[in-house]
């Protein structure tokens, strides 16, 4: 019944999308209550996950059926969703790739983006680390490659190992950071012989635990933990809300959520799920440690959403 009057609503909608403005943008209000069945697995980034986490706390709280959610990598989400089939939600930090475009077309899906928001990927130290507070993208690339010791990038920096903590190579994290610092015929970032973890919380207790690690992850894990942690300005540009929004911080990235309309279709509860989502993030997504993403981003969302739906009709 409520997949009737789903559709129904969109078709009126859809009718006054064409006159409206960007700024008229909206989705059919969602109940919850009316979703109380069913299943909604997810899975991807550990980057999206605490924003998928609130938003699945807020629709659950209304009534809805409880989203399962794994933190298990960008690249071993699209995994799941693309090649298993077992998901009906991928969370990634990155933009999906033409391979997993094609691993999904071989399994009858065609996936579809939403972006959800904007996230400064950031680079931390100790709170007790007092000797570095800004570095280049090529100190940085140093730092995660060829230097063995801090005073190899700087001189006055001390002759002590660099310990690093970075995500897990299936990662979004992990995959942005690369093509974003280093160049291709750089050294790759492994041969630093990093500890890595796909768990953002471990990387966190690895820097925290001494004077000369550093590592990277998303700014929502630097909030919850800035008392004991330092962040780095990049090119000395510090992120921040401004920085990320207008493009100067040098490590800002979109973040996305993924699904299909054949899902949407066959599970109403994944459709409403995603409605509610985009509906609701912008009020969530500063307090959880994220940024808005564009008005015109958000916009093209729900354009998505809404053309996805129609396909069904």
């Amino acid at each position: 019944m409520h997949r009737t009057i789903w559709l129904l609503l969109l078709v009126a909608f859809a009718t006054i999308l064409g006159s409206a403005s960007d700024s008229d943008i909206g989705l059919p209000e969602v109940d919850p209550l009316d979703y109380a069945e069913g299943e909604i697995v997810t899975a991807g980034s550990s980057t999206v996950f605490p924003l998928s986490e609130r938003m699945a706390e807020r629709w659950t709280d209304a009534g809805g059926v409880a989203p399962s959610i794994a933190s298990i990598g960008s690249g071993a989400g699209f995994e799941r969703f693309c090649v298993e089939g077992e998901t009906d939600i991928s969370n990634a930090s990155r933009a999906i790739k033409d391979s997993e475009v094609e691993s999904c077309a071989a399994i009858g899906r065609e996936p579809i983006e939403f972006r959800v928001g904007t996230d400064a990927l950031v680079v931390t130290v100790s709170a007790a680390n007092d000797f570095v507070t800004d570095v280049s993208l090529e100190e940085l690339a140093m730092i995660f490659s060829s230097a063995d010791t801090w005073s190899d990038v700087r001189a006055e920096w001390p002759a002590e190992a660099i310990q690093r903590f970075i995500p897990g190579t299936d990662s979004g994290t992990f995959d942005y950071f690369v093509e974003a610092v280093f160049d291709e015929d750089e050294e790759p970032i492994l041969s630093a012989n990093p500890q890595l973890s796909e768990d953002d919380n471990v990387l966190v207790q690895g820097i925290t635990g001494s004077l000369y690690a550093i590592g990277f992850f998303g700014y929502a894990y630097y909030v919850e933990n800035q008392d004991a942690l330092n962040i780095l300005s990049i090119e000395g540009i510090e992120a921040n809300a401004q920085t990320t929004d207008d493009g100067s911080y040098p490590l800002a990235r979109p973040l996305f959520i993924y699904s299909d309309a054949g899902i949407m279709a066959e599970k109403p509860q994944v459709a409403a799920f995603i409605s509610f989502y985009l509906s609701n993030v912008n009020d969530e997504v500063i307090d959880v440690g994220y940024f808005p993403a564009s008005a015109d981003a958000l916009h093209a969302a729900k354009g998505a959403f809404l053309d996805a739906m129609m396909m069904d009709m």
